[in-house]
């Protein structure tokens, strides 16, 4: 038997500071509820995660401070670029994603935000720890270290 593909995702914004700034732990895929000149603006490629966060209100996950700008051909029927957007889990998932939250001080950080095989727009959720600044500083000496050692080994041989 062949071996299973890789599903089709189409990526349109990777918030790619999250994984120096964090500790990612547990990820979470979760669908996001959008207006249609959003979902247009996003099929365009158009949308920053980087310094946006997820928030649990009254028993539901809010995307907040997301930017995805306006549809120009939208004309009156637009969207606010930066309004919160509920996040689509099952009740499992935010009370964990709350426990987590609650109990041991976590953060829950957007990771990208993509298109899935079947055209739905979905969200990679982390639960993350902030690093402190020597652990960055540890992170850019590893980075720097095998960086360093991958040139030197093409050098060698």
């Amino acid at each position: 038997m062949a071996a299973k593909a890789e599903p089709k995702l189409k990526v349109v914004a990777d918030n790619r500071k999250a994984r120096f700034n964090y500790e990612i732990g547990e990820t979470f895929e979760a669908g996001v509820a959008l207006t249609g000149s959003e979902v247009k603006s996003l099929r365009a490629g158009k949308a920053t995660i980087a310094e946006s966060y997820a928030d649990a209100r009254g028993g539901e996950f809010w995307l907040i401070n997301a930017n995805i700008p306006e549809y120009l051909q939208a004309g009156r029927f637009n969207h606010t670029p930066k309004r919160p957007r509920k996040l689509l889990l099952h009740k499992k998932q935010i009370n964990k994603l709350t426990g987590a939250i609650e109990r041991e001080g976590m953060t829950v950080v957007p990771l990208k935000l993509y298109f899935n095989a079947r055209g739905r727009a979905k969200i990679e959720i982390a639960l993350a720890r902030g690093k402190k600044l020597h652990d960055k500083r540890e992170t850019l000496k590893k980075r720097s270290w095998d960086r360093e050692r991958g040139r030197l080994l093409r050098l060698k041989g």
